[in-house]
Parts: C-alpha cells; structure tokens; sequence
C-alpha cells in the first residue's frame, strides 16, 4: 500500500493500484518481447517455472499461472504436505535441478523452511528468486551478469520510485524485513540511491523511527501494523503480505504487489532460460598450461609423470568449453564426456584434422604417440591453438608384456600415465563382458538346440506370463528377418516355429572366441563343453587378445549410441549348417551388448604433462582391425577446438596399414577428411631400411644404430621414407615429416633426414625434441602443420568402394605395398564367394598384414617390389564394416616373453605409488 496522506487512504489506495497496474503491464510486455526473441531463434525453446510449496494454497499459484499465460510461459506446481520435512523438500529440489526443461525454481514456503541445507542444493543458475547464497553475493558485488534479483524486491524499489520523481537521498525504514528478503531489500534500495534502515516491530523509538522516514515497508509475517498517525505526510507505506486476504481498506494486494512481483519472477525464468541457451553456445577456450622444467639425464616416465601435479578434470572441462552436465567424473584426473555434446555444438565449423602415421617401424617402435602429445603441447602451450590429441586405449595385455604402456614418454605424456595404462575408465573389461556374453549364448543356444524338441524351445524362448505368450521385440526383428511378419505367437505355424527356434549353427564354422585383456598364449587353443552337464557338446575354440574383439572395432567406428547398437546387431558370429549368416542380434543378445557399452561409448577425457587436453578411446588391433582411436573422440574434439584449432590423432603401425585403413574405413564411416598427415621417421629405422642390421626387443642395439652412418641414413630415406610419403600422397594429404631424435642421432644425420624427406615430397621435415623438452621441443613441428594444413587438400579415397572385393584388395596391394599382384588360396576365394552372395561386397577392404615391412615378409625391408601378395583367408567384421583379408598367419593372442615387463612393476603399500611402469 502506498500513502502519501493519512486523511486520504482509499484515494492513495486507488493511486496504488492504478500505478501497480501499469508498473506489471510493463513488466510483462518486456518479458514478452523477450520471449518472443528467445523462441524466433530457439524454436523449441519453452521456458518452465516449477513452484514448490507447503500446503495446498492455489492462490499464489494462479497468480504466477496468469502473468505466465500472458507471458507464453509455462508453470508447474510441486505441493508437499504443511509439515514437509527438510529432505522432502531437498528430494524435489535435486530433481528440478537435473530437469533441463526446468529454467527457474520458486521456493514458496515458510522462512524456517529455507534452510541453509536447502539454499545451498538449490542451482544458482535456477535460483529465480535469488534467495541462494551466491546470488545474494552477486548482489551485494552489483554482478549480476549471472545471478537473480529478488523478485519482490525489485518492486519495492519499482513503487518507490514511482511514487517519488526523485528517490536519491530519501530514507526508507524496513520493518521486519529478515534473512534473504531483508538483505536483497536494503541493497537494491540503497543502490538506487536511498538509504534504508533495518528495524523490529517491537522496538522502543518505533514511532519515533516511522516519523522520520520517508518510506516504510513492512515485510514481516504475523500482520505487522503501524497507526496511520505515525505516518507523515507525503510519506510512502508499502506492506508484503504473506497472504493474499484483503486488508482493512477493503482492496485486496491481488491487484497490486503480488501481481508486479509474479511478473518479475516469469521475467527471471525468461532471463535463464536466455543465459542457459547462451552457455550451450561455443565457448572461447580460456587453457590454462602446465609449466615444465625439464631435467638433464630425462628421469623415467613414471617418475616425470609422478612429479607434475594435473589440473583436476571438472578445472580442464570448463578451460576448453565443456558443461557441467557432459561430464562424468571418473576420480579427479579423468571423466566421460557425454555425446549430447555433438548436439549442443552441432552448427560449430570444425577445425583442423591431423593424423600422425610412421615409416615402417622397429620392433621397438618409433614413438608416434610421443610425437602426437609433443605436437599438441607445442601447439596448445606454446602457440596458444586450441588443440586436442585423441589416442588409442592401451591394452594391460602388452602393459604386462614386453611393450609396456602407450602414454607417451618423457615430457611428451599423457597423465597421470598408472590411470592411462591400467584399466582407465573400464572400457576394455566393458568390451571383454560384451564379447564374452556373445560367446556364452553361442554355446548355450547349442547346447538347447541338440537337446530339446522345438515346441519345448519355444515354450521357453517364448514363455508365458500371466497365462500369455508375447515376443520380445528382439524376438519380432528375427521373425521380420525370416519373413515371417506375424507378432502373435498362437499365430506362429509349425514350419515357422522351427525356423524361428532353431539357428542351427554349425559348430566348425563358428567365427567367435572368447577375449581377456591378457597376453595368455596358452588360450590360443582350447576345448569346451568337457563337464558331463554339457551333454557331449565339446568343441574346440579359443581366446583372443580383448582388443582384437570386433567389439572395440565397432566402438572405434560408431557415430552415436544408435549406431553402435545397429552394427553390434549386425555382428556374424557363425553360419549356419544351411550355409546363412547368424548374428549377434539372432542370438538375442544385442540389446544387451549395447546396455553393457552404454558408458564404453563415452571418450575419456584426460590432458598432457602441460595441460593440454586429451581423448582416450577405443584401441582396435591394427592388423585384423583399422588401428585407430573412436570416429566420436575426433568429432567431439573437432568440435570443442573449434575452426582455428587442431585435433591430433594416430594411426596405429606404419602409413602403409594404420594410415590406409584411417583414410579407406575410418573416413569413410566418420566422413571427416583429414589436413595433413604427420609421419613419424627415426634415424634407427632408417638405417634398418637402409641394410642395417636386424634390430631386436630386448636385446642390444648394434652399434651401426649408435654410430653415425650417413650411408643408411640415405638407403632408408630413398626407399621407405619415399614410400611412405607416396602412400600418404595417394590420398591427397600433404605431409609433414616428424624426426623423433634420439640421443645417439647426430647433427649430419638429422640434417640429411630433414633434406632427403623434401626431396621426397614432403611439405616440409623437421627434428622433434619432445622426449627431452616437451612442447617447446615440437615448435618448429607445430609451425609446419600449420602451415601446411592452412593450404587446401585434395583428398581421395584409394578405391571405389563398389569395386569387386579381389578389385579393392590388388589396388593396396600394388599402390601402397609395391606388389606386383595378389594370390588367393582356393580357402580366400570360397570366402569372397560367400561375402558376395551375402551381400557384403560393399565393405571397405582391412588388410591383416605384418607391420614389419611394406610387404608379407618382415624381413623385407626397405620398399621391396615385383612380389606376389598371398592372400591365405579372408574373413569379414560385418557389424565393424569391413572385409579382413588375412595376409601370412595373424596371432591375436600375444604370449608372455621370459622376461615379462610385470618382474618391474610394484606398489608401495604405505603411500600406493606405483613403480616399474614404462
């Protein structure tokens, strides 16, 4: 109520409600037009204010119902019982704060309800009435860019200011104005430039204090009341009514402060509903970089990793523009970031796509994974580009063996490295539940068929409950597939019963093994069905290598959740005794392949020794598999660099196999379209293509590796550095030569490398010092994929993907291994009749090859030529995509050496620390 005469109240009292009227009208026109924009770019934006109460009071909510009405906005109600307790009450809150279509929460409840529990879950960003501590603090600093105003608040200040043309200066008294309420009321008054004095309703020098104010507002409950002769003239009087009842004047407050109050309160839930569309916008990249310092002797991987202390991962999201709500936190240094990222960024240009490859490598490796960390640090700390590196997922299996871990290596790692190498955020143990239920309903589907009748089968495939048969819809797709469109199973005939019931699958021609993430080489071969519960259901099998599951292919090459369950459903794990395909989703069990995948399909995210941040995931074999990390990391990350910035990925073994397999099968079912290729050479390796002698892991290098010898040097660069670099040219790509220098290289040597790799047709070669000195150590690296991915590619895929299958596997033979022609066994040739009468001769060819050499002899190095490729299998991936030729024996089971890796590996048990990882 607003006074500014003690003789004239219902004259003032109409004033008041006149004024009030236009003040809300204005308020809701406002919030209108700011609705209307919001929607025009946002169509299927609609903001929602949730309402929860004590009681079943509806009157504060029509009132809310109606300014929202006029508004366009929408309104729920949440009504808990008048002696709700305090959990009640946080329930709900923590359910509106993970609803994304809630934009405002309005606690309607008794102060002693509003507990500092209850403030303190309540999202800020929710908060439309500002009563949280943190938008009480975004007041009391004048910041509020992000937080809320208290709606009664603001129109107190609103009526104040209409009442009075010039308000600086003027007092004004609050009377039981406590908590939230009181604080929020006498900062907005005092910075429209009033002064506001708090009081008690049962103060002494009460009347003396109403005499001397210029306005008094009344804000406590229990029906505070001030003689009207208190009251000077031209003074204001404005009451908060906890109710909606009708005052002495006989005018109800529904026609006043109520209303401007609910206006300013769908106002606030139009404003975040605005803030919570601008915040899913691309964020500028504000990375914060880990400094080094290097030390001379390099320490081990372990201890460099051990010393630096990485951001945590919540710090490292919001650096490079993630929501709070797309990650999932796995400890403090790693978490899943959640695909509706793709969504949220989906009109973002991406930036520039890189992929690291090599020469044909030693058995020891020529450190591309070091080479793709040193790059991103060069990039991301050094030129301030934003720039992600995604890399494969290790398996424990070499971890434990004779390779040891895939983090990189000096101050080019991926931290913390134990976390990176040891079971990171369970994807592979995911992958090795998935492919093993598959093989368990294999020899169990067996097992039921040789042993019941089909009518017993399909009682028990189709039981009743309830006293009624239904199908599974895994059940209908089957009966679709057999052409059998029937949904009722009373319907079902004999015939179709048996078809139905019986996959029939022939116990020699079953393509699934089981999988642990362990180097076994004594599971290779192996008989089940032994126990007499088996029924003489023996056969013989084996195990895999967990990574070489068509599982983690199929994790590696999905591009949404929806496709990774359709290609698990698609997945052949025999054939039948007719001679048909059977697969997972025949078996009934891809539906659950994809419940025990619905995390693995989240990149991990993770950063560098400098901050830089990292994808992990996916880890496919690069011999029977493509060998390269998920079509999901390098989207999410080419979207989160942005145009400008760069994502860094790696193939697996030489160009010849992991690079051909990324452009031919990984481009083609991501459809992204690489800038430049970085590939990877060493002095060693060069001088071993060159005719330097065998090298070999574990043993000695001899010393033509450690003496300079310029004359290997060049045999090298001259047959398998050029290769290579054709091989990359084959597709369009520019490339950039990488020199990983190692100590022993000398300055002729490295010179000699960087002018033969140009005269080979590279864009540019340069040396690399990132083991030694991190980032900095790939400046001139990262200034030359700069340059080079700044100028247009050309890119092509190798073969017309609608080629013959003999067609697409003699085009890599002869264009990127050097053959003169391939040989198929009669076995290899059944085989390719079998996928064409399927209808499989549309996949993309993966070659299974040894990655020692360009050819299928490993002792052939260099770049040989006139060679016949034999061709001894060719099996099919049908849910990866992709026909595997095999070329030579592929063992996918590596065996323990005598000297495993594991003798060095030991935990501290006082401080847990890890020793002995590499």
């Amino acid at each position: 109520m607003v006074v500014s005469h003690q003789e004239d109240v219902v004259g003032e009292w109409a004033s008041f409600i006149h004024e009030t009227s236009e003040f809300v009208m204005d308020v809701i026109q406002s919030t209108k037009e700011a609705m209307v924009a919001l929607q025009r770019s946002n169509p299927g934006v609609q903001p929602l204010l949730a309402i929860i109460q004590a009681g079943e009071d509806d009157s504060l909510l029509e009132i809310n119902k109606k300014i929202a009405a006029k508004v366009g906005l929408n309104v729920t109600q949440i009504c808990l019982a008048n002696d709700c307790s305090e959990d009640e009450i946080v329930e709900e809150v923590l359910k509106l704060n993970e609803d994304p279509k809630v934009h405002g929460v309005y606690l309607h409840l008794p102060p002693t309800n509003l507990t500092s529990r209850l403030l303190d879950t309540l999202k800020p960003e929710k908060d439309i009435d500002g009563i949280t501590y943190l938008n009480m603090g975004r007041l009391m600093q004048g910041d509020l860019s992000k937080g809320f105003t208290l709606p009664i608040g603001s129109a107190v200040v609103d009526l104040l200011q209409k009442h009075d043309a010039s308000v600086v200066g003027r007092t004004v008294l609050l009377i039981g104005a406590e908590g939230p309420l009181g604080v929020a009321l006498q900062c907005l008054i005092e910075r429209s430039g009033m002064i506001a004095f708090k009081s008690h309703p049962h103060v002494k020098n009460l009347q003396r204090q109403v005499m001397e104010a210029d306005a008094v507002v009344l804000a406590g409950a229990g029906g505070i009341d001030v003689p009207l002769t208190w009251i000077r003239p031209g003074a204001s009087v404005i009451r908060l009514e906890p109710t909606l009842d009708t005052d002495a004047s006989g005018m109800s407050s529904k026609s006043g402060l109520a209303y401007l109050t609910a206006a300013y309160r769908i106002q606030n839930v139009v404003h975040s509903s605005s803030r919570r569309l601008q915040e899913q916008q691309y964020r500028q990249w504000r990375l914060r970089s880990l400094k080094l310092q290097p030390l001379t002797p390099v320490p081990s991987d372990i201890e460099i990793s051990r010393a630096q202390t990485p951001k945590p991962v919540e710090q490292l999201a919001e650096e490079i523009g993630l929501l709070p709500e797309e990650l999932e936190a796995y400890g403090r240094s790693k978490a899943k970031v959640r695909l509706s990222l793709l969504d949220r960024l989906q009109a973002q240009p991406d930036g520039k796509y890189v992929l690291v490859a090599g020469i044909t490598p030693t058995p020891l490796g020529e450190g591309k994974s070091t080479v793709t960390i040193g790059l991103v640090q060069a990039l991301s700390a050094h030129l301030k580009l934003n720039s992600f590196a995604c890399l494969r997922q290790p398996s424990q299996g070499p971890t434990f063996g004779v390779k040891g871990g895939a983090a990189g290596g000096g101050y080019a790692q991926v931290i913390p490295m134990e976390e990176f190498n040891l079971h990171l955020t369970g994807d592979i143990h995911a992958i090795t539940a998935a492919n093993n239920l598959v093989a368990a309903a294999i020899d169990a589907r067996m097992l039921h068929e040789a042993t019941q009748s089909d009518k017993a089968l399909f009682s028990r495939l189709v039981p009743l409950v309830n006293g009624v048969r239904r199908f599974s819809p895994i059940q209908i797709a089957r009966l679709r597939r057999l052409g059998i469109n029937k949904t009722d199973p009373t319907s079902i005939t004999p015939q179709e019963v048996s078809s139905f019931v019986r996959l029939d699958l022939d116990p020699t021609k079953i393509t699934w093994q089981r999988v642990v993430d362990t180097n076994d080489r004594f599971l290779r071969k192996i008989t089940v069905g032994q126990a007499s519960t088996e029924k003489g259901q023996i056969r013989e099998t084996g195990f895999d290598i967990a990574v070489a599951s068509e599982i983690m292919a199929i994790l590696a090459l999905a591009d949404s959740l929806e496709d990774m369950k359709a290609r698990l459903a698609h997945m052949v794990v025999g054939t039948s005794r007719s001679g048909q395909p059977v697969t997972a989703e025949d078996l009934g069990v891809s539906g659950a392949l994809a419940v025990l995948m619905k995390d693995a399909i989240k990149p991990t995210l993770m950063q560098t020794l400098e901050g830089s941040p990292v994808f992990v995931h996916a880890g496919p074999f690069a011999n029977i598999a493509h060998g390269n990390s998920s079509v999901l990391a390098d989207k999410l990350a080419l979207k989160l660099v942005g145009r400008d910035g760069f994502v860094v990925t790696e193939a697996g073994f030489g160009a010849d196999i992991g690079m051909e397999k990324f452009f031919n099968i990984k481009c083609r079912a991501s459809g992204l379209r690489p800038s430049v290729v970085v590939l990877v050479a060493t002095v060693r390796a060069l001088k071993m293509h060159g005719g330097g002698p065998n090298v070999s892991a574990g043993a000695p290098l001899p010393k033509e590796y450690i003496d300079e010898n310029l004359s290997l040097v060049k045999g090298g660069c001259l047959s398998n550095l050029r290769k290579q670099i054709e091989i990359a040219h084959l597709f369009g790509v520019p490339v950039v030569v990488a020199l990983n220098v190692f100590k022993t290289d000398t300055q002729p040597e490295i010179d000699l490398v960087c002018q033969l790799a140009k005269e080979c047709g590279a864009s540019d070669a340069v040396p690399c010092h990132h083991w030694a000195q991190g980032g900095r150590g790939s400046l001139e690296l990262a200034q030359a994929v700069k340059a080079a991915a700044s100028r247009p590619s050309d890119f092509q895929f190798l073969y017309d993907i609608e080629l013959p299958i003999v067609e697409k596997i003699r085009t890599i033979a002869q264009k990127v291994y050097g053959a003169q022609d391939i040989e198929l066994s009669p076995e290899a040739t059944a085989k390719i009749n079998y996928y064409n009468q399927q209808g499989f001769a549309s996949l993309p060819i993966c070659m299974a090859k040894t990655h020692l050499s360009l050819s299928h002899m490993p002792e052939k190095k260099g770049a040989p030529t006139g060679f016949i490729l034999p061709i001894r299998d060719v099996r099919a991936s049908i849910g990866a995509g992709f026909i595997y030729p095999l070329v030579g024996t592929m063992s996918t089971m590596p065996g323990l050496p005598t000297r495993p890796c594991f003798y060095d590996i030991d935990l501290d048990p006082v401080t847990e620390e890890i020793t002995g990882l590499f």
